[in-house]
């Protein structure tokens, strides 16, 4: 017999059979692990098999490489602080959604775990936007695809950055990337080497539209499904609301 205890991130559940559910955790010490989990329908296991609920979790299976059966003790559902908003559960959503589809089974990411606990617990706060944003740029340099975002990537002044090269990942200057302006990235406020205190939802979209680029065209571009659904709902959703509230003071003012 197989068994291990650790501690887990429920990432998604499937239904399977008339009762049971496959369930997808980002676990400490064992990577992202499936397992099979009996009566997932019942009242009292419904409460804890909600996306993104912190789990202490037990597996055993008969042999190390079948699916094995989840049993849990205790939850933190980080879903339930910011039921009231549903913008963070978006992002939540989209966080658990991009760990599923991303990382191997079973290949251990001991930061990415605890990286996953910190975002689920910013995410009531003022600054999860831009907590979220890290984030993700935390999991493109987890999977191998990091960015270079503290000089210029074609020699200019560090303290100019204002782009992103969409093929390099690497941060180009105000005065040698403007001719070609079209062609790059914004380079968020907040991610620059010396950060401005600037989260507004403008520069969240920006960090939004960054990782999303190298999402697709680095993580997913093999992928047959592509970039997740809940990843691209949400910055739909974040640049529909933000984008456009914010073209429309901007608007009331010019009146006023």
């Amino acid at each position: 017999m197989e068994q291990w205890t650790d501690q887990g991130i429920v990432l998604s559940v499937r239904p399977h059979g008339e009762s049971g559910a496959v369930v997808a955790l980002l676990t400490e010490k064992h990577g992202r692990h499936n397992g099979y989990v009996y009566g997932a329908k019942s009242s009292k296991m419904r409460g804890l098999l909600e996306v993104g609920t912190i789990l202490e979790v037990e597996w055993k299976s008969r042999i190390s490489d079948q699916l094995g059966n989840f049993t849990f003790e205790h939850g933190k559902n980080s879903a339930a602080m910011i039921l009231g908003d549903p913008m963070k559960l978006a992002a939540l959503l989209s966080a658990c959604s991009l760990c599923d589809a991303a990382l191997p089974e079973r290949e251990i990411h001991v930061g990415l775990f605890f990286g996953m606990k910190a975002l689920l617990e910013t995410l009531p706060s003022e600054i999860w936007g831009a907590a979220y944003v890290l984030w993700e740029i935390a999991l493109l340099k987890e999977l191998g695809f990091g960015l270079d975002l503290t000089r210029c990537v074609a020699g200019g002044d560090s303290r100019t950055l204002t782009y992103v090269s969409p093929k390099s990942g690497c941060a180009v200057s105000l005065k040698l990337g403007y001719p070609y302006k079209d062609k790059l990235l914004l380079l968020p406020d907040f991610l620059k080497p010396e950060p401005l205190k600037n989260l507004d939802e403008e520069e969240i979209i920006k960090g939004l539209k960054l990782t999303g680029h190298f999402l697709e065209n680095w993580v997913f571009a093999h992928h047959s499904h592509g970039t997740p659904e809940p990843r691209l709902r949400f910055a739909s959703v974040f640049a529909r609301k933000y984008g456009s509230q914010h073209n429309d003071d901007s608007q009331n003012e010019s009146a006023a």
